[in-house]
């Protein structure tokens, strides 16, 4: 009798599933990609920067004319490049 009760009883408990974790989709790869359209440059201050515009030669009136990268990462419009 104690047997039947057990069971009975086992019976009535709620059983955990095991399920299996939903596995995670990777990123796509061109929205892994870091620089889109764009080419590293040295500046004149000597460090690489990263950037999506053109090259040009702008006129400045005290030194002459310079090369610039434009539209540059961060927050540089214009970035004077080194020769």
């Amino acid at each position: 009798m104690k047997v039947l009760a057990a069971l009975m009883m086992l019976y009535s408990l709620p059983v955990p599933r095991l399920v299996a974790p939903v596995p995670q989709l990777a990123a796509p790869a061109s929205a892994s990609a870091a620089h889109p359209h764009g080419k590293w440059y040295l500046a004149e201050t000597g460090h690489a920067v990263y950037c999506y515009g053109p090259v040009k030669m702008v006129n400045n009136p005290f030194t002459g004319m310079h090369r610039v990268a434009t539209f540059c990462k961060g927050d540089q419009l214009v970035v004077p490049l080194k020769d």
